[in-house]
């Protein structure tokens, strides 16, 4: 199908735009002349384009379609056909709009044939009063406007449902057309027709009569449904007000087009003329020509506009304040040059000059090293040439701000006092002797060495005498003193590393050892950190570029020998971005941080007098490498004596001031405290303590507010009136009710706990292990490896020689949702064992720990004085461990636990087995009396009653 298109869309390969000396032509001569001969149009058409011109100056020459074949015309290269705001063509609409009422008028005498050529359209839609010109360059499409010439001129032009095709047939073109008349017509040099339609009418396509060479159909007139009332007009008018107002923020309206809809009367005259002028989809175009209602088709237009005009509005406010904003920016650069000028000639500073001499001042002020101090000068050159609208203005003067602003030669350190230290320490933390005891000798070793390089640096400058009149060369800002080189090797801080659970006091320890020390202190917390960068820094050739913690930290302390906590270290994650960590290794490292290198920084920085204190709740996630470059310092939980103590001289007094409490207003004995310990905390520190006594405070200072007499005293009876219910029991007793159960205890990154072993059988083809409560690998291999011994022992251990044969054994180790791992718990699984297959209890005021050997050797184990404790906390009093860890425990364990438990230290499993069961008398006694009979005798006695016994528990 021939491609016949408006000024909307064309295809170059097939239709061009006619010259515009041709289209004028074409446009201006549209209207068929009333002098031309009536042989070419039947005498109804004929009287027809008498009686409607559309423009008053129009002019034609008398020419029939031969004359028109022979028009001579300049051979062209071919162009595509001009958009919606093509001048060449808008003109001739606009003078059609002026001059449509009369026009209209004529048309309802038109005489439509009943059949008529149908001339499809690709991306547009021809309306009534509508004129435009078309390039047709297939020959079907130029014959039928050859035969159209020869006949009526009448044509109906149809839009396409799809530009893709290039021969539409029936099914692919709409059911609604315009009935147009064909204009003048020229043949183009490359076999092209160039005409121009003028829109009359819309018609309804009922059938095809003819398909070849081109279509044509029966059509009916369609006219539109004219509503004549105010409403119609309301909405025609503000129609045209909308148009008015689109006009006015397009550029491809013809002039004269806008003015020219103010004059037309009939609604449907305003919807074709500015439906032809804006811009629209295909199927929108469509549907207002289908649309029979001419209120409809103004209620569709009008919705059209309004939306255009929102979005064209909307588009021009941002345009205006973008040029708004660059006009201020061009007039700021324009006003600052003239200062400039203005100031040069006064002979005064700019405020450019006076941000660079103050950079400069500071510069020299600063004392930073040689190789600092020439990238700042070199920095600073560079700001001075750039103008202050430069992008790179910025980003030069951040840097060079940043560099004068780090203490490069500011330190804080005072002369250091190891016995004012002491103090200090003992007056913020309790107990905590190793780690004071480090402390101090650190200080110690520190003073001794400053006082020795004192010495020998005085001794050099009696030696050398500079006299005053000898001009000292190569002197800078930036000349490092040879008391700094001399004093490195002092600077070598030691890396602590505090590592225990929480709130056992490791950072506030760390703003202790800062005030000990007389130094500032600084803390970053690097858990969660995953991004390298936030150590090192970011490069500054990317934006919103910063430079890494460690800087920023030293820039915000403005001193080079604080003490910086990194908090959490063990929380330090890695992905795609690096591995902080590994930035960490040159951080802590004293024999590389002296000359330590930020990437946003790019110079050397000095971190050797930083005093780093690292904290950590295991040492297991941090690599190898950085712990390695520390020195580890463990902090165990807090005994109950130590807690009271901390609660009554540290947290008490605390809480008081915080809730605006006096000393005699509140107290708490000595059962009160022990009772929140016991009852309503159970950790290794005294976090959860001192929110509890916070919250008791809060409740008395509520009474005191409301006028209840003081002094207001607390016992222990008093604390669950305050407090509620008790948040925990003390469970062994009620759990360890039969065979098969024990006690063990663990060690978690929080600080001890106790755990319940538990263990049963049933009957069993396979004789499984069955391994339940998250056990890792390890503990697995702990149970195994356990129950190998019971069975390869069963004899030794006073069990039948086939126990456990034909039956399944489960062990569980609650809770279920919590991962456990670890060897510890080998002697504690033999027990269970040994209990379940003996029908012995253990006992429940005990608890044991220790790894196991296949030839049942007790081996030592970790984390003595948290399991202990956590034991203790639980209301444990007999306690067996490993006796390899007894000068472990000698040096951790306080006296007061050791008066107040009893321990028991084992070699082999048979010693843990003889303190754990219960004796086999109290055994047969406690059987006996309550008639049960699932014991076994000493001598491994076998019998029917006993088998069955055994399989049961």
């Amino acid at each position: 199908m021939e491609k016949i298109t408006n000024h909307h869309k064309v295809d170059p390969q097939e239709a061009q735009e006619p010259h515009t000396e041709a289209k004028d032509e074409l446009l201006e001569n549209l209207p068929i002349d009333q002098d031309e001969p009536a042989e070419d149009l039947p005498d109804d058409t004929q009287a027809d384009s008498e009686q409607h011109p559309v423009s008053d100056d129009h002019t034609s020459e008398d020419t029939s379609s031969d004359e028109k074949e022979s028009v001579s015309q300049e051979p062209t290269e071919e162009t595509p056909v001009a958009d919606e705001s093509a001048s060449a063509e808008k003109p001739s609409t606009a003078d059609a709009a002026d001059h449509a009422q009369e026009h209209h008028e004529d048309e309802e005498r038109l005489n439509i044939p009943e059949i008529l050529p149908i001339l499809p359209l690709k991306d547009t839609v021809i309306y009534p009063f509508s004129v435009q010109p078309f390039a047709v360059g297939q020959e079907r499409y130029i014959r039928l406007i050859d035969d159209v010439m020869r006949g009526n001129r009448l044509v109906v032009l149809v839009a396409q449902k799809s530009p893709d095709i290039d021969h539409a047939g029936p099914d692919d073109i709409y059911r609604v057309g315009t009935v147009s008349r064909v204009g003048r017509m020229f043949r183009m040099p490359d076999g092209t027709v160039q005409i121009a339609v003028q829109g009359l009418e819309r018609v309804t396509i009922d059938e095809f009569t003819q398909e070849e060479p081109y279509l044509q159909a029966r059509v009916t007139a369609k006219p539109d449904i004219q509503e004549a009332d105010t409403e119609t007009e309301a909405i025609k008018r503000n129609v045209i007000s909308y148009f008015q107002r689109l006009v006015a923020l397009v550029q491809n309206v013809p002039e004269g087009v806008a003015a020219a809809t103010l004059n037309l009367e009939e609604p449907r005259q305003v919807v074709y003329v500015i439906a032809t002028f804006v811009q629209m989809e295909l199927e929108l175009r469509q549907k207002l020509l289908e649309i029979d209602s001419v209120h409809e088709k103004l209620n569709q237009i009008s919705n059209f506009l309004s939306h255009e005009l929102e979005i064209l509005e909307l588009g021009k406010k941002i345009q205006n304040s973008a040029q708004e904003e660059m006009g201020k920016v061009q007039r700021e650069y324009l006003l600052r040059e003239q200062l400039k000028a203005i100031q040069r000639e006064l002979g005064e500073e700019s405020e450019e000059q006076a941000t660079v001499n103050e950079l400069r001042r500071k510069l020299d002020e600063a004392k930073m090293p040689e190789e600092a101090y020439k990238e700042a000068n070199r920095e600073l050159a560079r700001l001075e040439k750039l103008p202050t609208v430069s992008p790179e203005y910025s980003i030069i003067r951040t840097y060079v701000e940043l560099l004068v602003s780090l203490p490069w030669n500011k330190g804080t350190a005072t002369q250091i006092d190891v016995p004012h230290a002491r103090e200090v320490l003992d007056e913020d933390h309790y107990d905590l002797q190793k780690i004071k005891e480090r402390i101090l000798e650190y200080l110690a070793v520190r003073r001794l060495k400053e006082d020795r390089l004192s010495d020998k640096l005085a001794r050099e400058r009696e030696d050398v005498q500079i006299e005053d009149d000898v001009e000292v060369e190569n002197i800078t800002p930036t000349q490092p003193l040879k008391e700094q080189e001399a004093a490195r090797p002092l600077n070598r801080e030691p890396i602590l590393c505090f590592v225990g659970p929480p709130g056992v006091g490791k950072t506030s320890l760390g703003q202790s050892i800062a005030r000990a020390l007389g130094r500032k202190f600084a803390r970053m917390s690097l858990g969660g950190i995953r991004d390298e960068a936030e150590i090192r820094g970011h490069r500054r050739t990317y934006i919103g570029a910063m430079p890494g913690r460690i800087i920023q930290t030293l820039r915000r302390v403005e001193a080079n020998d604080p003490v910086i906590m990194l908090d959490e270290v063990d929380k330090v994650g890695a992905d795609w971005r690096g591995d902080p960590s590994s930035a960490l290794l040159e951080v802590l490292d004293p024999e590389q941080n002296y000359n330590f290198r930020d990437n946003y920084l790019d110079l050397p920085f000095d971190l050797s007098k930083v005093m780093f204190i690292a904290t950590a709740n295991s040492l297991e996630p941090i690599p190898a490498p950085l712990r390695d470059r520390m020195e580890i310092l463990e902090l165990s939980g807090y005994t109950e004596e130590q807690k009271l103590h901390i609660a009554r001289n540290y947290l008490l007094p605390k809480q008081l001031e915080a809730n605006g409490l006096k000393e005699d207003e509140l107290t708490l004995d000595d059962d009160a405290l022990r009772r929140l310990t016991r009852d309503y905390t159970r950790e290794a520190g005294v976090r959860n303590l001192e929110r509890q006594i916070g919250s008791l405070s809060r409740k008395v200072a509520r009474q005191v507010s409301e006028g209840l007499e003081t002094p207001i005293h607390v016992n222990a009876e008093k604390v669950t009136e305050y407090l509620g219910r008790q948040r925990f029991f003390d469970e062994a007793v009620e759990r360890i009710d039969r065979p098969g159960i024990a006690t063990g205890m663990a060690w978690t990154p929080v600080g001890g706990e106790i755990m319940f072993i538990e263990a049963a059988t049933m009957p069993g083809k396979e004789e499984r292990l069955i391994l339940t409560g998250q056990l890792g690998d390890v503990m697995k291999e702990s149970a195994i490896a356990g129950l190998s011994y019971v069975r390869s022992n069963a004899v030794a251990l006073g069990l039948p020689k086939n126990v456990f044969e034909g039956q399944n054994v489960h062990i569980h180790v609650p809770a279920g949702a919590i991962p456990k791992d670890g060897p510890s718990a080998g002697v504690t699984m033999v027990t269970v064992l040994v209990s379940l297959a003996s029908g012995r209890k253990v006992r429940s005021d005990l608890a044991m720990t220790g790894e196991m050997t296949l030839r049942g050797k007790v081996m030592p184990i970790g984390g003595v004085k948290e399991k202990v404790l956590a034991a203790y906390r639980s209301g444990i009093r007999t306690v067996i461990l490993p006796a390899k860890n007894e000068a472990e425990f000698m040096e951790d364990i306080p006296n007061e636990l050791r008066d107040q438990m009893h321990f028991t230290f084992a070699t082999d499993i048979r010693q843990v087995l003889d303190t754990a069961l219960e004796p086999e008398d109290e055994h047969h006694e406690k059987a006996e009396a309550n008639g049960d009979g699932r014991h076994r005798k000493r001598k491994g006695e076998k019998g029917e009653k006993g088998e069955k016994a055994t399989a049961k528990a």
